[in-house]
């Protein structure tokens, strides 16, 4: 059982989750600027604005735990898992994501960033 409340998991989570979404928005953007829309330059501002509004998240979140001295290390992937370390309070436990979950939630919340964060 975890030691954490569902506050605290979040900010751990997020600690995942918006890199994960910054390195897919870097990817597309790249592949945005080589691809032959009629409008290119609308794809490529809105992947920037986007890009700028997970970074101001992951700054904040980032401070977040700095504050309260926690520290996220990425543990072992064995291609169905991924392994976390959450280090907080003294306490040190170890959290096991699925990859098609870890995928799926990056996807959701790219589609929060893209239709519902502004």
């Amino acid at each position: 059982m975890s030691r954490l409340n569902d506050e605290e998991r979040d900010i751990f989570e997020n600690a995942i989750y918006l890199p994960m979404l910054l390195t897919v928005l870097d990817r597309d953007f790249k592949v945005a600027e080589t691809a032959p829309f009629k409008l290119n330059q609308v794809y490529l501002n809105l992947i920037e604005h986007t890009m700028k509004k997970v970074q101001k998240d992951m700054r904040e979140n980032k401070t977040t735990m700095y504050k309260r001295k926690w520290k996220l290390v990425k543990g072992e992937n064995d291609g169905v898992f991924t392994e976390y370390n959450f280090y907080f309070k003294g306490y040190h436990e170890v959290h096991r994501y699925f990859n098609a979950n870890l995928k799926n939630t990056t996807e959701k919340l790219l589609n929060y960033y893209f239709l519902h964060r502004h």
